[in-house]
């Protein structure tokens, strides 16, 4: 499992957006990862992403990492900052597109 929680890790420090999905932004296979993608999309944020449906050790090391349950998972500069609902909410409150810009990532701000 070490060589799993290094790859998360260097994915999750080397991006300064990763996100943790079923499927790929493209063809999302979950609802919950294509509205994460959409919404990152949506702000014209570069990010990386990585399939967890490729790997069990991926889908079950990224829980252990985050000590959280449920895909996707979006990290900013290093951070986990949530899931579906969460991240949902906070781009509805322009919570999102202001930590974008805390962080000093570009970010379509909201009109």
């Amino acid at each position: 499992m070490s060589d799993i929680n290094a790859f998360i890790d260097e994915q999750v420090k080397n991006n300064d957006v990763f996100l943790f999905m079923k499927g790929t932004p493209d063809f999302p296979q979950c609802g919950f990862s294509g509205q994460v993608a959409q919404i990152l999309n949506y702000l014209e944020v570069e990010y990386a992403s990585a399939n967890v449906l490729e790997s069990d050790e991926l889908r079950e090391g990224i829980k252990q990492y985050s000590n959280w349950p449920t895909i996707p998972q979006l990290y900013v500069k290093g951070e986990f900052v949530g899931g579906c609902d969460i991240i949902r909410e906070m781009a509805q409150e322009g919570e999102l597109q202001q930590l974008f810009v805390d962080k000093g990532i570009q970010a379509k701000q909201a009109s």
